[in-house]
């Protein structure tokens, strides 16, 4: 969650590298992912595109494994390259209760796809190193840069992917079925200051927009929670991005042990937020701030100290940051622009030889816990989100000045914000059309996965993530989906 990288997110926990690459480079307020969720906003990061032009409409369809990435151009430029953990940009990945989620999204019926969001309180006080994977692969990025980085003589540009701060899968609500436990050491929740967390306030379920209605059956979040249990799911999860932070720290260290921390740029973001119990909902795949502001920090040479830059940025602006970096010469059909005028601290018209930066961004959602192709503009003060085909289902408008929560939709009071926001978004992606062509994706692969599975249909479609509501009813669950095709 990028809030947690500046006032007053940041007094909920402690995040010292965080703090140390703010104090000695630029914090954007404003950063976005492309698409609420890992794979799409992956390939949204690796290719400067929009999730429209990606097409990677949901976890399992991302970019062809033979993309030129900005990283491929810049081994192409002479650029050492070297990737560590996590990718997950290419099509293929995930389980097939993800795609089968996503497929079904427009189907009529209403099944729980993940375990109920619980915590669970590992190890003892000196129990460092909880997400042992994440470790694993931040030892050898260590390594990368204290045996190979330091003998260089080109310059080199090294990935490192993690997984964390994500929820762990939910053994406790059967096989298949999720990640909905938040894990943590009592280490890390050390580091949390408990007095500094907000509880969220809830509306109703019924006065809920039917989508995030949808949303929140669909992850288990609709029954009853104490104000302790939404306090600790906060807690555990700020914690786990105090071990992420920590994780950066070793980054950072290795590149100041060979000395060359001073000559090495340091970009950390995430491709996407955690919404911990906000608008009673844990995960992401939602526009609220919570699953799509993101962190960006950088720091480096050319970089200003000390910076908070409060323009609208989003993930497809990296491609051409690393290839402004690099002096590679930028493509002219990418959705992003550079960063690098912002962070040496200049008007972007002095150097931007594109037309300028615009004033919006788009983030925009296809997959599952969602029943409904979602576009969110982001502008100045507001946030404007649309859905499916723009009419038969309502907008949202939220003033993030007034209603930082993002509590109250004012769409119905300000028609002509919503006419004006809707024109600028419909001029960037023709919506309705895409809406509709996700729904048509959606059907044709799922009947080509039904008919892939035969005779056996039935059995394994009973058995995917949504099994425990499923198996109750089976036979309403099929007929609904017959009723779809």
């Amino acid at each position: 969650d990028g809030r947690l990288t500046f006032y007053p997110g940041n007094q909920t926990v402690d995040l010292p590298f965080i703090n140390l690459m703010k104090r000695y480079g630029t914090v954007f307020l404003n950063a976005y992912t492309n698409s609420p969720i890992c794979c799409p906003s992956r390939a949204a990061m690796w290719s400067g595109l929009f999730t429209h032009l990606t097409e990677s409409w949901n976890n399992f369809k991302g970019l062809d494994p033979d993309y030129v990435t900005w990283m491929d151009l810049m081994e192409k430029h002479g650029y050492h390259t070297q990737k560590y953990g996590k990718l997950d940009y290419t099509s293929g990945h995930h389980s097939v209760s993800n795609r089968v989620e996503a497929w079904t999204r427009d189907v009529d019926f209403l099944l729980r796809q993940e375990g109920r969001p619980m915590v669970n309180l590992t190890g003892d006080r000196k129990h460092v190193r909880v997400m042992e994977a994440d470790w694993r692969n931040t030892d050898k990025a260590v390594n990368w840069i204290k045996e190979e980085a330091i003998n260089l003589t080109q310059p080199f540009v090294l990935y490192l992917g993690l997984n964390l701060p994500h929820p762990y899968p939910s053994p406790y609500a059967g096989e298949n079925f999720g990640s909905s436990t938040f894990l943590t050491s009592p280490y890390w929740l050390e580091k949390v200051t408990y007095e500094a967390i907000k509880i969220p306030k809830w509306s109703s379920l019924s006065e809920m927009h039917p989508v995030d209605y949808y949303s929140s059956y669909t992850k288990n979040c609709t029954g009853e929670f104490t104000k302790q249990e939404v306090r600790n799911i906060r807690a555990f999860y700020y914690a786990m991005c105090a071990e992420t932070d920590a994780m950066l720290g070793e980054v950072i260290s290795a590149l100041r042990d060979i000395g060359i921390l001073k000559k090495t740029i340091v970009i950390f973001t995430a491709d996407h937020g955690e919404l911990a119990m906000e608008h009673r909902q844990f995960y992401k795949m939602s526009m609220y701030e919570g699953s799509s502001h993101v962190p960006l920090l950088v720091m480096g040479p050319g970089v200003k100290e000390q910076q908070q830059v409060p323009n609208v940025v989003s993930l497809v602006d990296i491609y051409p940051t690393m290839l402004d970096i690099a002096r590679i010469p930028v493509p002219q059909n990418l959705s992003g622009y550079s960063l690098m005028p912002l962070l040496r601290g200049k008007a972007e018209t002095q150097v931007s030889p594109r037309e300028p930066r615009p004033s919006w961004v788009l983030s925009e959602f296809h997959g599952c816990n969602v029943n409904s192709s979602t576009y969110m503009l982001r502008t100045g003060k507001w946030k404007y989100i649309a859905y499916s085909d723009g009419h038969s289902v309502l907008p949202q408008l939220f003033d993030l000045a007034a209603d930082p929560d993002e509590l109250t939709n004012v769409a119905i009071k300000f028609p002509v914000i919503v006419r004006s926001l809707d024109k600028t978004l419909r001029s960037v992606v023709n919506y309705p059309k895409v809406s509709s062509s996700v729904q048509e994706y959606n059907r044709r692969q799922f009947i080509s996965w039904k008919e892939s599975l035969g005779q056996n249909y039935s059995n394994v479609i009973a058995n995917l993530r949504w099994h425990q509501d499923w198996l109750k009813e089976p036979k309403k669950y099929e007929n609904a989906i017959d009723r779809w095709l």
